[in-house]
């Protein structure tokens, strides 16, 4: 059975999408712990970080330095936090979370029901600070 990223990905459930490649995608989550908040997301489904092949987690963290760089300039956070967890979708996935301190990263405040629009805006202003950096990726 597909995951919840995959159907997102087949557009069976919708999904604000800010990057898409032949690899991974990228996606805002529709539980931020702040603005901008978004998870880099491969295709193929793999359950576990330690299982992704080598090649594949280099194209992954490289797609999040450039969405990392895409949120520093779109939304000026002291720094973009990145973790793993894994738990809540057994399917790989990267959280980039815009950060000004530490509290910043704790999944205990993510929204859990944002305004769409707050959401839109936020997929907007990422989408546009990928296009002036020059990213061809750029979904939406």
């Amino acid at each position: 059975m597909p995951t919840l990223f995959t159907k997102i990905l087949e557009g069976a459930i919708p999904g604000r999408f800010v990057w898409k490649d032949d690899k991974c995608f990228a996606i805002l989550t529709i539980n931020p712990i702040q603005p901008g908040h978004c998870l880099v997301i491969p295709r193929q489904e793999i359950d576990h970080w330690l299982d992704v092949p080598a090649e594949l987690s280099r194209h992954l963290f490289e797609v999040a330095q450039e969405i990392g760089k895409a949120q520093m300039a779109a939304f000026r956070p002291v720094k973009v936090g990145l973790t793993i967890l894994g738990l809540e979708v057994r399917h790989v996935h990267l959280h980039l979370i815009p950060i000004r301190e530490p509290k910043d990263m704790d999944f205990a405040n993510a929204e859990k029901s944002p305004a769409p629009a707050a959401l839109d805006e936020a997929a907007s202003k990422l989408r546009a600070a990928l296009k002036a950096s020059g990213c061809k990726q750029v979904a939406g």
